[in-house]
């Protein structure tokens, strides 16, 4: 075979061999001889084979599970609590230069921050404040992960495993407070209802008529049950009788 051409094919596959196809949401950090030498944008690139090498990073928001992490708080009540870190790499020259796997020093950093910040408070105020753990764990791990070239985007705290015994005991308090709302509800209803009665009564006090047509009302009612029988203890004429309008 024609050396020249076995020549033009050797250079033909080595520069083939350099082409490098970086993603819209990817950076590829170039080194020449382990030296970093420049960030490679997306797009078509060509690096030196053998001689050069790539190392990329994902520039999209990425989501890491904190692991349940065991927490004594400060009213000395022992729970699991387990959350979500979201980042980005917002300097991927930082993220790779300057920490090893940041990923998993990011993790590290959110469980430490975590077991601190919910263990300087008390149950109730994790129970109910949530979003601002989130934000004290958020502001402790970004202040290490800004030198990294890591941006915090949010810290959520997922999931809250108490004891047993613990569990039962805030049921029992959880039902003992619906009882109390619904006596009170209950008290005010009868309240009203004596309120009510108590001004009616002083109406038909007030108006002989009052009392004929309430007494026809409960005749009515009670006609509405066809096996009924109607007695009276006194004659009709016996009740006030209703003033005539004057023309």
């Amino acid at each position: 075979m024609n050396p020249v051409v076995i020549f033009i094919v050797l250079i033909i596959v080595f520069l083939l061999s350099g082409i490098r196809i970086i993603f819209e949401y990817k950076r590829a950090l170039k080194f020449r001889f382990g030296k970093y030498i420049s960030t490679l944008q997306p797009g078509l690139r060509w690096i030196i084979p053998i001689v050069e090498t790539i190392q990329v990073v994902d520039i999209r928001v990425i989501t890491i599970n904190v692991d349940s992490q065991e927490v004594m708080t400060e009213d000395n009540v022992p729970c699991s609590i387990d959350g979500v870190v979201f980042y980005k790499v917002s300097n991927p020259e930082k993220a790779v230069l300057e920490v090893e796997q940041y990923n998993y020093a990011i993790m590290q950093l959110a469980q430490a921050a975590l077991r601190d910040v919910c263990g300087k408070v008390e149950l109730d105020t994790i129970l109910s404040k949530r979003e601002e753990m989130g934000k004290n764990i958020k502001a402790i791990v970004e202040q290490e992960t800004m030198e990294w070239g890591i941006q915090i985007i949010d810290v959520k705290i997922k999931d809250i495993q108490l004891p047993e015994n613990m569990r039962r005991m805030m049921a029992n308090q959880a039902e003992a407070e619906r009882s109390r709302r619904a006596r009170i509800i209950l008290a005010q209803a009868e309240e009203q209802a004596a309120q009510n009665l108590l001004a009616a009564g002083k109406i038909i006090d007030q108006s002989p008529s009052a009392i004929k047509l309430r007494l026809y009302q409960t005749l009515a009612n009670i006609a509405s049950e066809k096996n009924s029988t109607i007695l009276f203890p006194f004659p009709e004429e016996v009740l006030p009788k209703i003033p005539k309008e004057k023309n």
